[in-house]
């Protein structure tokens, strides 16, 4: 499962960069958490969880960063903020990249929502 979780994160990744954006960091860790992706886009700083389901019978990979995993991921952000120095005071968002399975059995699909939720 480590295996399929790292491929949708590469291919979100890949979505990123093929954006424009600059990625400046995956899988940041800290104590209170991880970001998947950190990324600029344009003068925007990007924190993006990258979600994933299998399964159509449960919630959709959207639904699962509910307020508690929001809570770590904003816990997570403000300790990343703190220890780089990021030159000048950039606005931040938290995007969702999330993969669902289609209904034809392909290759889930890749789902971005810019600004799933704020501080």
């Amino acid at each position: 499962m480590l295996a399929k979780g790292y491929s949708f994160e590469e291919r979100a990744a890949q979505w990123v960069a093929a954006q424009g954006w600059r990625i400046l960091q995956r899988n940041y860790r800290c104590k209170v958490g991880e970001i998947d992706i950190i990324a600029m886009d344009e003068s925007q700083l990007v924190f993006i969880e990258v979600r994933a389901r299998n399964n159509p019978r449960f919630a959709s990979a959207a639904a699962s960063v509910d307020w508690r995993k929001q809570q770590k991921l904003l816990r997570a952000a403000a300790v990343y903020l703190r220890s780089v120095r990021v030159g000048k005071n950039f606005s931040c968002r938290f995007d969702v990249i999330a993969f669902d399975p289609r209904q034809s059995g392909q290759d889930a699909e890749l789902r971005w929502i810019r600004s799933a939720f704020t501080a």
